[in-house]
């Protein structure tokens, strides 16, 4: 079986950033991988959706958590774009994710921004894969936002 790296899964959940911008969504996407495989998908969709919660972290644990059949991604990491806001950290608190790689960190959003360790205690994570690429989509949709007097 060929081992995929974290660089892989990033471009994978890039993939999913690119559907979010291009429905005019914060540009976010997740992937969860389970023994080098890929069983969930998602991308922001709040605005589509008309849900605050619909972020790619959520939309993607829970399409993950019913592939699965269990409430719990243990076995599981989550691929994405950008830094999970506290509520997004929060979730994989309770799903107790294995490990989180996310690229681009969110320095006004951001959950490490709260001094309280959200994420379980068993959860690894690794941060700045891809992230300039992650940078870049947030930076493009947003000028795109200033630029067009929106939101």
């Amino acid at each position: 079986m060929e081992l995929f790296t974290d660089e892989y899964f990033m471009r994978e959940a890039l993939k999913e950033a690119d559907k979010a911008l291009a429905i005019n969504e914060v540009p976010v996407g997740a992937v969860v991988v389970c023994k080098n495989r890929i069983i969930a998908r998602a991308h922001n969709q709040t605005e589509k959706l008309t849900d605050a919660t619909a972020h790619a972290e959520m939309l993607a644990t829970t399409a993950a958590a019913n592939y699965l059949g269990s409430k719990y991604l243990s076995e599981c990491t989550l691929y994405v774009t950008l830094e999970p806001c506290v509520m997004c950290a929060g979730a994989l608190h309770w799903v107790q994710l294995q490990k989180l790689v996310y690229g681009a960190s969110d320095v006004q959003r951001g959950y490490s921004l709260v001094n309280t360790p959200l994420l379980h205690p068993r959860t690894t994570v690794v941060t700045g894969t891809k992230a300039e690429e992650c940078k870049k989509l947030i930076d493009t949709f947003f000028a795109r936002i200033r630029k067009a007097g929106e939101r």
